[in-house]
């Protein structure tokens, strides 16, 4: 019994040690995720402005931009992959990939190969330890991420959509966390290139980036672009892109750090149950040391009792 007590005692202390990290990463993961919220919702203006910048070249002109033409055959599909650099957060990242598996399969349905870009090293992992092939990876970054970020895979994106060679992307898609609340999160693919110019009259702007102007019934005011459509498209473009992956970075990032709370707090919990589970399993086993040292007190009171008579 005494051996049973000490493996019950040492299970609460082990189990005490981890429910304190669990609670800690959870506490930090509370306090980051309000800023990260902070950010997806500072970032809306921008977004939101440089779209209807964007939308009024697009929807009043008849520029035809190479971001914004679809090619004639497409053969090669780009998927950008956004996950998390550290793990413990559940199935945040689990989720992004099964939802990129997905689409990467419908795209080999429809004949085309795919070049996968990767964000964040579970989908690096994931990528090398099933021995599969890559175009470029970028880690560090996935629960704070910056402009910069975005920037350089905009960069890298737009540069494979506009090579005209044998095995270039043809169109790019990225797949992404999207933030809902604290409690639900989304893994959604969004089509990022060629950008989707609809109907001026009857669409309006979207989340998943398509061009649109004005809602119906509004008037439609008057553009003149200086010096000309062209150029301002080829300034808009580009950060536009950027901004959307800035977007789709910050809304990840932000998802991360609420799966990662929820995890640690259900792990906080469990530990809880199992602390209480193996105290009461250690009390058990207490309570039948003292009832076998007091059965063998009396049954040798008694023996000796009895040898004295």
């Amino acid at each position: 019994m005494g051996a049973q007590m000490r493996v019950y005692r040492q299970r609460i202390r082990s189990v005490k040690a981890t429910q304190k990290i669990t609670n800690a990463m959870e506490l930090i993961a509370a306090s980051r995720v309000v800023r990260a919220r902070q950010r997806v919702l500072a970032s809306a203006p921008y977004t939101h402005a440089l779209t209807g910048a964007v939308s009024a070249v697009a929807g009043h002109s008849h520029e035809r931009h190479p971001l914004t033409t679809e090619k004639g055959e497409r053969t090669v599909a780009g998927v950008v992959i956004l996950t998390s650099d550290r793990g413990l957060a559940g199935a945040y990242s689990v989720n992004v990939l099964k939802q990129a598996n997905e689409l990467i399969e419908k795209l080999k349905g429809e004949g085309k190969s795919v070049r996968a870009y990767l964000v964040g090293r579970k989908a690096i992992g994931y990528y090398k330890f099933r021995d599969r092939e890559y175009v470029d990876s970028w880690e560090g970054f996935t629960d704070s991420p910056t402009f910069a970020h975005a920037q350089e895979i905009g960069d890298r994106v737009i540069a494979d959509f506009l090579d005209d060679s044998q095995g270039a992307a043809d169109e790019i898609h990225v797949v992404y966390t999207r933030f809902k609340t604290m409690v639900t999160q989304e893994a959604r693919v969004l089509r990022l290139l060629p950008l989707e110019v609809v109907d001026a009259d009857d669409a309006i702007a979207t989340e998943e980036g398509y061009i649109a102007a004005e809602a119906p019934g509004e008037l439609l005011p008057l553009y003149t672009f200086e010096p000309s459509p062209e150029v301002v498209l080829d300034a808009l473009l580009p950060r536009y892109v950027a901004n959307r992956i800035y977007t789709c970075l910050l809304g990840s990032a932000a998802s991360e750090l609420a799966a990662r709370q929820r995890a640690m707090k259900s792990a906080t919990d469990n530990a809880g149950e199992l602390i209480k589970k193996y105290t009461r399993m250690a009390n058990q086993a207490r309570q039948a040391e003292i009832t076998q040292e007091i059965s063998e007190i009396v049954g040798g009171a008694n023996a000796l009792a009895e040898s004295t008579n």
